[in-house]
């Protein structure tokens, strides 16, 4: 069994983080730097958390009162955005803001005061239930020096204590669980970890029904215009190396002066990442209740285990989801046309790891891989016999856009004008959606928060071959898994 740190270490660890954490109040932005000039027109390509929260913070900034913004989102459905693919249409997304890195945490405390204290997390859009965030006893490095489960579970619990502190909330909402008889006993489930900590501030979203909201209160500006279609390029103009606009799939072109990158995992057939993040798809499974089981359940707490990856969320109109947050599926296949690298370079098209989704394939299923580590986790996290070999109602595959250290690439293109890419959610950008737009046109602006410069910047390449892999602590499963190879396996 894990020890647990002694109360000194923990309350000098907070000492230490309080003053980067302690704002958790949401900041007026600052104000514009005077040499900063809006462009006419802006084209947001993606309607997903990045794409839908950068549109409305365009519309709340002075700035860009005459801006014409347009969104592009690939959804096939008239009307309807983001598509029904999007990694942020899902039944639930876990809101937390227990993270190993300091100022992720302190950001997410913010987005947490806007879910629950505005309109986006009433009417069931937010619940907080609480949430266990574990691990398995272990090492707290790979061999390669980064960080494993159980040592991010540690440093988001000191985090965890800080931010109760400097928000008010008594320390004993982070609760100490050292141990599996602990974790079972509070939670009220299977002995599913060997350590782990209780925060009662922190929940789930209704991720769907949030961006129902947040697209409504978008188009409710009245300032953006929607467009149904996918993007195959992005158009340039050579001469001044600068990018244009994007042209579609049916042939017809958009032009703006700022094209902003917000596809998600699609991002990286439009602009060159290789060396920076890649698409990777991870499985969920949807397991239908009896009424007696959804009132024995749905007031549990989300629980995760981070050695593993697998974790379950409370059960709401008596579906259950069981998913694992873990390295992923790569599907790498050649796309019809290069994605924009930087100017001159005219290599040859290589393999991009690529979503496929249901809406690729309506009858997709995820590879048996998947289904068995979720059946092996549910065994874990929930032991009655009843559930053990109940068929899954249907499983997805939801797909991240990781980089290798799960920061974010909210930045200008350094080699094109007119470019700005805002990806890279590696999994956890969802629960930022009520404040990250804001943060993007700061950047947008010039005035990216100073703790996040270095975070969200465009890395330089260095080796395109090397293998992205996020090895941040909060992953779990097997590297490397290739989804047509999982496929081949059972045909």
């Amino acid at each position: 069994m894990a020890s647990a740190l002694p109360m000194k270490d923990i309350l000098s660890c907070a000492a230490h983080i309080l003053p980067d954490i302690a704002q958790t109040q949401i900041d007026p932005p600052e104000q514009p730097k005077s040499s900063y000039s809006p462009p006419s027109s802006i084209l947001i390509i993606g309607a997903g958390v990045f794409g839908l929260s950068t549109a409305l913070a365009l519309t709340q900034r002075p700035e860009f009162t005459q801006t014409r913004i347009t969104i592009l989102d690939r959804s096939p459905d008239a009307g309807i955005f983001p598509s029904r693919d999007a990694a942020s249409i899902d039944s639930s997304r876990i809101i937390r803001a227990d993270y190993a890195d300091p100022s992720y945490a302190k950001l997410a405390s913010q987005a947490q005061a806007r879910w629950r204290e505005t309109d986006l997390g009433r009417d069931g859009r937010y619940t907080e239930s609480g949430f266990v965030l574990a691990a398995d006893v272990g090492p707290l490095a790979r061999d390669d020096g980064s960080p494993t489960g159980i040592a991010y579970a540690k440093k988001s619990w000191v985090n965890a204590m800080a931010l109760a502190q400097s928000e008010g909330r008594p320390l004993s909402s982070v609760r100490l669980l050292p141990g599996a008889k602990p974790l079972a006993r509070v939670t009220g489930v299977g002995e599913f970890a060997d350590w782990g900590y209780l925060n009662e501030a922190s929940g789930w979203a209704d991720a769907e029904a949030s961006m129902a909201w947040f697209y409504e209160r978008v188009a409710e500006t009245g300032r953006v215009t929607f467009v149904n279609g996918t993007a195959e390029s992005l158009e340039t103009n050579e001469a001044e190396k600068r990018v244009t606009g994007a042209r579609l799939k049916d042939g017809s072109t958009i032009s703006a002066d700022l094209v902003i990158a917000a596809a998600g995992a699609w991002t990286p057939t439009l602009v060159d990442l290789s060396s920076q993040a890649i698409a990777t798809g991870q499985v969920l499974g949807y397991i239908d209740l009896t009424e007696e089981e959804q009132t024995k359940l749905e007031k549990i707490p989300v629980i995760l285990n981070l050695t593993t990856g697998l974790f379950v969320i409370p059960p709401r109109n008596r579906v259950l989801k069981v998913a694992r947050h873990a390295f992923g599926y790569l599907n790498p296949k050649t796309p019809s046309s290069p994605p924009l690298g930087i100017p001159g370079d005219k290599s040859s098209l290589k393999p991009i790891s690529q979503p496929f989704t249901h809406l690729d394939d309506a009858s997709l299923e995820i590879p048996e891989e998947g289904k068995k580590s979720l059946r092996e986790g549910l065994r874990r996290i929930l032991p009655w016999p009843e559930l053990q070999e109940r068929p899954f109602a249907r499983t997805r595959l939801c797909w991240y856009t990781d980089t290798a250290t799960g920061d974010w690439i909210i930045d200008y293109h350094p080699y094109w004008k007119g470019l700005f890419v805002a990806t890279g959610g590696s999994g956890h950008a969802f629960k930022f959606l009520p404040v990250i737009g804001d943060k993007v046109v700061d950047c947008i602006m010039g005035q990216c928060p100073v703790e996040f410069q270095q975070k969200w910047k465009w890395k330089p390449v260095d080796d395109i071959e090397k293998a992205i892999v996020t090895h941040d602590g909060s992953r779990g499963g097997q590297p490397g898994l290739i989804l047509d190879d999982e496929f081949s396996k059972h045909e």
